[in-house]
């Protein structure tokens, strides 16, 4: 697929335009109304190729559960952890802005296969939870402050702690808008262990003193959305002798890790960095 494609579905997701200026483009680009939605079907996510861990695993163990994160607020997600063990290096993992949707789910499972206590946040919990609708899902996204979902994070950080199967330590891992959120978390949790973003939105320099977790960072090349704000962070963090290390992947794209999703999906990729965030959280959640 033509890169000019992604690019311009990358702007639509992130709310660069309405899903009619969004197709009225793509018309454009793939030369009609049928290779337009055909396009599509490519660029959207295959939620039936989301199951790598199926929840019969019968090396893991999950449930639905729900976290009071403070001021009366409630916060459901997605628990897995390994079938076997009293105590788990434990991570917070956040949704795209598509919300807790069934491939999150699954990345949940396979940090349960690596070892890990895994909790999927749905951030969407205080609108009604997340929707099957991808486009509603991410306008309700959109409805979110940045202050609120850093506090709700914080709430799930302080609860995960205080049970009696986390060893201590809490990392988090997300992705997209997710990544964002993980690294406002770094920015105002002290007492979070690992912070991993996935071609996730920076901080601005003036906040990266603040950051006390060890980072690991994950950008595609092709993300014309994310790789601009790369090297003011970076002298940020460097400026700071913050503990980080941030990956740029050759020819991936934003997305690279989502595995259900044809056009942007990089496996080389994908396990290149999938391989690193494990080492590292198990490095800093022991």
């Amino acid at each position: 697929m033509h890169q000019s494609i992604i690019d311009l579905y990358d702007r639509f997701t992130h709310g660069g335009m309405t899903r009619r200026a969004f197709f009225d483009r793509l018309v454009v680009l793939t030369g009609g109304t049928l290779a337009a939605n055909a396009a599509i079907i490519l660029l959207q996510n295959d939620y039936a190729k989301a199951e790598t861990v199926p929840e019969s695993d019968a090396r893991i163990k999950t449930e639905n559960l729900s976290f009071d994160v403070g001021r009366g607020t409630k916060m459901d997600g997605y628990l897995a952890k390994p079938a076997n063990g009293t105590a788990f290096p434990t991570v917070i993992v956040i949704h795209e802005n598509r919300g807790l949707n069934p491939h999150i789910k699954d990345v949940t499972r396979r940090l349960a296969v690596a070892g890990f206590m895994a909790f999927g946040v749905d951030l969407l919990t205080p609108l009604g939870g997340t929707p099957s609708d991808e486009d509603k899902a991410r306008d309700m996204i959109g409805q979110l402050k940045s202050a609120d979902v850093t506090g709700w994070l914080k709430g799930v950080d302080a609860a995960l702690r205080q049970r009696p199967d986390c060893n201590g330590k809490v990392g988090v891992v997300g992705f997209c808008w997710g990544g964002g959120a993980v690294n406002q978390l770094a920015v105002n949790d002290p007492q979070l262990n690992a912070a991993v973003a996935y071609y996730g939105k920076q901080p601005d320099a003036a906040q990266v003193p603040s950051i006390k977790a060890p980072l690991l960072l994950h950008y595609g090349a092709l993300d014309q959305g994310m790789d601009a704000g790369i090297p003011a962070f970076e002298a940020a963090l460097k400026a700071n002798n913050k503990n980080y290390k941030i990956y740029v992947y050759d020819g991936a794209n934003h997305a690279f890790n989502n595995d259900t999703n044809a056009a942007r999906y990089n496996k080389a990729a994908a396990d290149l960095a999938w391989g690193r965030t494990i080492d590292f959280l198990k490095q800093n959640l022991a």
